[in-house]
């Protein structure tokens, strides 16, 4: 299974925003739209940052409620992991595990083109298993 298959079934939307914006708008978008990370782009989809909700806990913590005004580019993580579509869902969960993070970009081209997180692929391999189970059990049966 691969992150295209995630993709087309989910979609392509990614919520993003970009890097001059403040800090206190990108709490407000997470929060409405009940997400956990924002991509952070230069208009041009091309991605120079993500904002996790780890990275304001910290900011905050270190600035108070002045991290409320400080703009998105000093709080994100500007390294940014991605993957393709061709990854698979075990090459999905390998480099979030490893990086212990839960939001991965998918970029296409050079340019953002989805993000998969953590639910998505530990949904798609739940759904992988029992779809081997239930493919064992004809098995047997039919033997």
């Amino acid at each position: 299974m691969t992150v295209k298959a995630i993709l087309e079934r989910k979609g392509h939307d990614v919520l993003t925003l970009g890097p001059n914006e403040k800090l206190s708008e990108a709490i407000r978008i997470l929060a409405e739209h009940k997400i956990g990370a924002l991509v952070i782009t230069n208009g041009d989809r091309k991605i120079v940052g993500i904002l996790s909700e780890r990275d304001i806990v910290r900011v905050v913590a270190k600035e108070g409620s002045a991290a409320l005004d400080i703009a998105v580019r000093s709080a994100m993580t500007p390294k940014v992991k991605i993957c393709n579509e061709n990854h698979t869902v075990n090459e999905v969960m390998e480099i979030m595990t490893r990086g212990r993070f839960r939001h991965l970009p998918v970029e296409k081209d050079g340019l953002l083109d989805g993000i998969v997180s953590i639910g998505d692929v530990v949904k798609r391999r739940i759904e992988d298993v029992e779809r081997e189970a239930d493919e064992i059990r004809a098995y047997i049966a039919t033997a």
